[in-house]
């Protein structure tokens, strides 16, 4: 029987251009089969949150061009757990949105947000965390995360540094680093306690809600006008009105950190966030020249350690190349060396100014 007091935020509205071609402002990266699993992204997060929490609980937060495919994808929900985004804020104002709705639906709810298009093998142990956390959310006023252990001095991510002599599961955080440059990022492994920042978050709604009365006052003001209008046929109307008034700011910004009854558990399961090429050719396997292909097939010819993605059936004949980016999706063909994957966005911005929006 799964906790009626359990609830999730999925957040489902990113572009990841990155992932382009394959990820597009129409299509994003969240609503594709990047591993060819047979599941996207958004349905393989939606299974694991739906293990231990209830189909009814679990909200998608998105960009109103995305409800389609939301529905499209997520044929279990209703139309009423896609929380629409009439304009792109940061993670802040569609956070406190969600659990304001959730508060009127249930003011003893705990919550999850996490996003919907990060890879994570150990499904079991990803639920007894978020468990392990909902309950520390349900026997006092705090916010916990969950955060990651590096195994390399990664740049790409922001670190949650936490207090050494803190308990033995949750620890207390002291800081929330921004993304470091290669030595800070050494020296922030060889102290020890400090955790990559996975963007998961549990809280129970009266604690989110409360921080931001203290922290975000405004904000809070301004969301708290259309209670009486949420989950009503009047939300839609006091959204579209006021939601693109709210500040543009991130939640670790707004309220991480600010707030000092912040706590991170170290996660018990691997986690990739899928955020680029390169992370997803090493979740793949490899033949033994090391190169990941997801979907059709592949004749290599001399060709070692390449990232390629074809159409379902196609076949592509590869002599030469390493260490390469080949994506074959409907109008575009990329060929890129991997080293240039940062690249990627800078590709977009060209494409787009060259041939314009229909290719990105």
């Amino acid at each position: 029987m799964k906790n009626k007091n359990y609830y999730a935020v999925l957040m489902a509205g990113g572009v990841g251009s990155r992932f382009w071609p394959v990820s597009t402002a129409r299509n994003p990266k969240q609503f594709h089969d990047m591993l060819g699993t047979g599941d996207t992204l958004i349905q393989r997060t939606f299974k694991r949150l739906n293990r231990f929490i209830p189909t009814e609980n679990i909200l998608i937060l998105t960009n109103e061009r995305y409800n389609d495919l939301v529905l499209e994808q997520l044929p279990m929900i209703g139309p009423r757990q896609v929380v629409l985004e009439p304009a792109m804020r940061n993670t802040a104002p569609c956070i406190l949105y969600a659990a304001m709705k959730i508060r009127k639906m249930n003011p003893d709810a705990v919550m999850v947000v996490a996003p919907s298009d990060h890879w994570i093998e150990d499904e079991a142990a990803f639920a007894s965390d978020v468990q392990r956390c909902f309950q520390a959310c349900e026997e006092a006023e705090v916010l916990c995360t969950l955060g990651i252990k590096p195994t390399f001095p990664n740049t790409g991510f922001g670190y949650i540094e936490y207090d050494k002599g803190s308990g033995e599961d949750l620890k207390k955080v002291s800081k929330f680093r921004e993304k470091p440059d290669y030595e800070t990022a050494r020296s922030f492994l060889a102290q020890g306690n400090f955790l990559w920042n996975a963007g998961i978050f549990m809280w129970g709604v009266r604690t989110i809600i409360a921080a931001f009365e203290k922290y975000q006052h405004e904000q809070y003001q301004l969301f708290e006008g259309g209670i009486p209008m949420y989950n009503t046929e009047d939300e839609a109307g006091f959204i579209q009105e006021n939601y693109p008034r709210a500040e543009n700011i991130s939640i670790d910004y707004a309220i991480l950190e600010r707030s000092d009854a912040i706590y991170v558990l170290p996660a018990g399961f691997d986690w990739n966030d899928l955020g680029t090429w390169g992370s997803l050719y090493d979740k793949l396997d490899k033949d033994p020249k090391g190169n990941a292909l997801v979907n059709g097939h592949l004749l290599e010819m001399d060709a070692r350690g390449n990232m390629v993605r074809l159409p379902q059936g196609k076949l592509a004949v590869i002599d030469g190349l390493e260490d390469y980016i080949i994506v074959d999706q409907e109008n575009v063909l990329m060929i890129v060396p991997k080293e240039k994957e940062q690249h990627i966005k800078v590709i977009v911005s060209k494409t787009k100014a060259t041939f314009g929006e229909g290719y990105v």
